[in-house]
């Protein structure tokens, strides 16, 4: 059997792509030649199976009050389940953490994350003996994004809290027992809403990825 990774993440990870433009088939998501994941499946090799499981607005611990379903701490043991054996889990999640709406501090989201990772490891379905998890940190946000389309969304204040997420996910990384990577480096954001990927931030963050993970597996 090929060695499982489920990637549980938001809009980033689901590959939405705000300007058309930039899409290799001019559609709102990029194909399977532009996603990370795909790139990444593409890296690995078939030895690998890379499992795209990213929605558009999840949270980790919220529940949003207008859309249902986009809460990841009630859906990352059925998520889980559904692909076991599961050799890692690659969560990317926090942005939508960020809106006004949950008025929630950096240090609550990683709270928050720390509560959807244990849950991940107590779940029966990891193939090796222990769980395997990478915790990734979401790039800042440009603080441009209020002025965009999405600014109204997100709300104030989101930009700047981004900014102080990377120091308290990597804490937590570190207490709950996981991997951890800092997206920023690989990561520029796009001049439309200026908090989703562009084609060479999905390539940057695949071929990081790519090389890490065969020594974490």
């Amino acid at each position: 059997m090929k060695r499982h990774i489920v990637c549980l993440g938001d809009s980033n990870t689901h590959g939405y792509c705000a300007d058309p433009r930039d899409s290799a088939d001019g559609s709102d998501r990029y194909d399977e030649s532009q996603r990370w994941t795909c790139l990444l499946q593409q890296a690995l090799g078939e030895a690998y199976l890379v499992i795209e499981e990213g929605l558009a607005g999840r949270t980790a611990v919220f529940h949003d009050p207008i859309e249902e379903g986009m809460c990841a701490l009630d859906y990352v043991t059925p998520c889980l389940m559904s692909h076991r054996p599961v050799d890692l889990l690659i969560v990317m999640l926090g942005s939508n953490d960020l809106k006004s709406c949950y008025a929630a501090t950096p240090l609550r989201i990683a709270r928050g994350m720390e509560r959807l990772i244990r849950k991940a490891r107590a779940t029966p379905c990891w193939g090796g003996p222990e769980p395997n998890i990478l915790l990734i940190c979401p790039a800042p946000i440009d603080s441009r994004m209020e002025e965009s389309g999405v600014g109204e969304i997100m709300g104030p204040g989101c930009a700047q809290k981004s900014r102080s997420l990377s120091p308290v996910y990597a804490q937590s990384a570190r207490d709950v027992g996981c991997h951890f990577l800092d997206a920023a480096p690989y990561v520029t954001y796009n001049q439309v809403d200026y908090m989703h990927f562009t084609p060479q931030d999905h390539r940057r963050l695949a071929q990081a990825l790519a090389q890490l993970i065969p020594d974490w597996m």
